[in-house]
């Protein structure tokens, strides 16, 4: 590892500031100019034939499957909707990024997670100090954050082929939809917050939880310095959700909640891709893989963190 790598896995603007400063410029125009690179991923046409039956044991009658892995960012935001000019959280100002993952969909593999810390420190182009990179949600929108991201991990130029921003109702729509989520807690967690108006109460045990009490997990935070434990609690749900999306009596549901999601989230993903991912998660192997990117220990009571000394590119996917 050249002496300038550590550096690069510190600040997203990497070994080539000059192409990483282009991109941040093409950032006003969005994602869409990467499209023409997308059409391999979908069969075409990208639709599906609107008489095509669900058969409850066979996901490619639910869409066609994409033609190779497809890699998804999935932001999940503090507010309660895409379009709200406020968060839902403490303390009050514009949405920041409270989870921001990255999916690898193969239907001839498991799916794999990787969570991407949103306390970790980046340095922005122009700025003095360190940013988190929850905060770029708010600092450059989707764009800032994909493009981030790619040159953190070290994902090749077309990479991710999609992303969607979540916002907290369409998490308790989805897993409502899908029915209660069956999840072991080794901790109760309870926490009223009257500047939030919300109030987490979970008991210790095998729990099933509704949308509601989902979020409440996927949101709870002891501290300030308590990040890396809630990750650990947001992967007992996606473990449930996976469970439950895999279910007998899923399948003919799908095409609902994806018209459920579509309203509510932002994405480059048409429904006629989301179907198509659906199918292939149905017809991947059983088991999800979570991974997290390995990190430093934290000096003191410092909240940002850094990568982890001497790791190479890509972080990930590795074998």
């Amino acid at each position: 590892m050249t002496p300038t790598q550590p550096k690069r896995l510190m600040t997203w603007l990497g070994r080539y500031p000059l192409r990483t400063l282009l991109r941040l410029s093409a950032a006003v125009v969005g994602l869409g100019a990467t499209g023409w690179m997308l059409s391999t991923v979908w069969p075409e046409p990208d639709q599906v034939a609107p008489a095509a039956p669900v058969a409850a044991d066979n996901p490619i009658n639910l869409a066609p499957l994409p033609l190779g892995p497809v890699t998804l960012l999935l932001v999940g935001i503090d507010a309660d909707q895409t379009g709200d000019p406020m968060n839902n959280a403490a303390p009050r100002g514009r949405a920041n990024a409270d989870a921001v993952m990255l999916l690898r969909v193969d239907a001839q593999q498991p799916l794999r997670v990787l969570q991407v810390p949103i306390e970790l420190a980046l340095q922005l182009p122009g700025q003095t100090t360190p940013s988190r990179l929850g905060s770029l949600w708010q600092e450059g929108g989707v764009a800032l954050l994909n493009d981030a991201i790619r040159e953190l991990v070290g994902l090749p130029a077309d990479q991710p082929h999609r992303y969607v921003v979540l916002p907290r109702r369409v998490l308790r729509s989805v897993v409502d939809g899908l029915g209660d989520l069956d999840v072991i807690l080794n901790a109760s967690f309870q926490r009223k917050d009257k500047a939030q108006n919300y109030t987490v109460n979970l008991q210790a045990g095998r729990q099933s939880l509704n949308g509601a009490q989902a979020e409440q997990l996927a949101r709870y935070l002891k501290d300030p310095l308590d990040d890396p434990n809630r990750r650990l609690r947001q992967q007992l749900l996606i473990r449930a959700v996976v469970e439950q999306f895999r279910g007998p009596r899923t399948m003919g549901k799908i095409p609902g909640l994806v018209d459920i999601a579509a309203s509510d989230v932002e994405t480059n993903l048409s429904k006629a891709e989301m179907l198509s991912l659906a199918a292939a998660i149905l017809s991947s192997p059983a088991s999800v893989q979570i991974q997290q990117l390995p990190l430093a220990k934290r000096a003191g009571k410092q909240v940002l963190r850094q990568i982890k000394a001497g790791e190479s590119l890509p972080l990930w996917p590795r074998l």
